[in-house]
């Protein structure tokens, strides 16, 4: 199986995947980042798909068949969604499915969207967590594949409640890729 990842940040889920030995065989970014960075490093291909319109009237169709174009140009089957900081059209869920798995810093489907770190602070729940889905058309709504909860402190700020359920998804992501991978190995279904 050849797994490609979509990301726009510093790449820690990535080098997660990598160290697992995920076959990753290409990284694409909608932004210059360290995951880019990562990737040439590791001799896996680097690409920058490059989101220059952030205005209201952003070609998110256009965008997307770039996305998709350069997927199937490196022969992907799995696209691990890694921090990507686009909202791709329905032609990406056309394209790959139930082959297209993100993460999300919440356990959903509480806290969709951007901002699900503040958004529980803001709430004052007492746990939060980590969700990998199968992408759908709808933001943060897909099939749940795992979740793992982590516990909101009292101290908490947005940066330190992130970066302990970054730690959770840096292990729980590649988990479930790995398992996605063995069946498709083996013909197993989910």
């Amino acid at each position: 199986m050849r797994v490609g990842v979509l990301a726009s940040g510093s790449g820690t889920i990535l080098r997660a995947m990598l160290d697992r030995r995920v076959p990753v065989v290409v990284v694409l970014a909608d932004r210059s980042c360290g995951a880019l960075e990562i990737a040439a490093g590791a001799g896996i291909g680097a690409e920058l798909v490059e989101r220059t319109d952030f205005t209201a009237d952003f070609d998110r169709v256009g965008y997307t068949k770039e996305v998709v174009a350069a997927l199937e140009r490196y022969e992907v089957d799995l696209v691990a969604i890694a921090g990507f900081g686009t909202i791709l059209s329905g032609s990406f869920v056309e394209a790959y499915g139930s082959r297209a798995v993100n993460t999300h810093p919440a356990l959903l489907p509480a806290f969709k969207g951007w901002h699900a770190v503040r958004d529980a602070l803001a709430a004052g729940v007492k746990l939060t967590g980590c969700t990998v889905h199968l992408v759908t058309e709808d933001v943060d709504a897909g099939p749940i594949l795992a979740q793992e909860s982590v516990p909101v402190l009292a101290d908490d700020t947005e940066a330190t409640l992130h970066e302990r359920i970054k730690e959770v998804e840096r292990r729980l992501y590649p988990d479930v890729i790995e398992r996605l991978v063995e069946e498709h190995r083996t013909g197993a279904r989910p």
